[in-house]
């Protein structure tokens, strides 16, 4: 199921900027504006990476939470975007260290991506196989391309998030694209 995707929408640096400021002299409301501009696009990419709706939810309060407690400590003028989807990873690696999540079907309250031109020409049937095939990758793959494909992150914003080099988050993406394509071209998973 496709939802649409309703924040996009840039928020002004300079207000983003005031907000971290504010949350480091421990001003709750600026960091609620922090937390409104991010939930949606931070719980997505756990719930696509986890595929588990309570999962998610918990992993991006987790990470909300520790972004608040740690707000002192994050450097002004280096991207808070990928310093909070780092720390959402990592909570994602300690919830792994525990027991197995169930698998849930897709919430409809998700926002997932808009369409774009590719997806529309791709039509809902592949659209849906892709959706499929995206879910088939493993973890690291995943996590890394939806990294790069839904929030735009550099290669070293990806690295940075996950804990690895620039490299290893290239070849991670490079391999989630080759396997993607592959799973495509013969339509069952390769």
């Amino acid at each position: 199921m496709r939802v649409e995707l309703n924040d996009r929408t840039p928020v002004c640096p300079e207000d983003e900027t005031r907000w971290i400021v504010a949350s480091q002299a421990g001003d709750r409301s600026a960091f609620t504006h922090l937390v409104e501009n991010y939930w949606n696009r931070l719980y997505r990419w756990l719930y696509q990476v986890t595929h588990d709706r309570h999962t998610a939810e918990d992993l991006t309060q987790d990470a909300f939470l520790k972004a608040w407690a740690n707000v002192s400590r994050f450097r002004t003028g280096t991207n808070f975007r990928a310093w909070l989807f780092r720390i959402a990873h990592n909570a994602l690696l300690n919830s792994r260290r525990g027991p197995r999540n169930r698998r849930a079907g897709l919430p409809d309250d998700v926002q997932g991506v808009a369409p774009g031109p590719e997806e529309i020409a791709l039509g809902r049937e592949t659209t849906a196989q892709l959706d499929k095939a995206i879910e088939s990758l493993p973890t690291e793959w995943r996590a890394a391309f939806l990294l790069r494909i839904h929030e735009d992150l550099s290669f070293r914003e990806i690295a940075a998030i996950t804990d690895t080099t620039e490299e290893t988050a290239r070849w991670r993406v490079f391999k989630a694209r080759q396997k993607l394509m592959t799973w495509l071209e013969k339509g069952d998973e390769a």
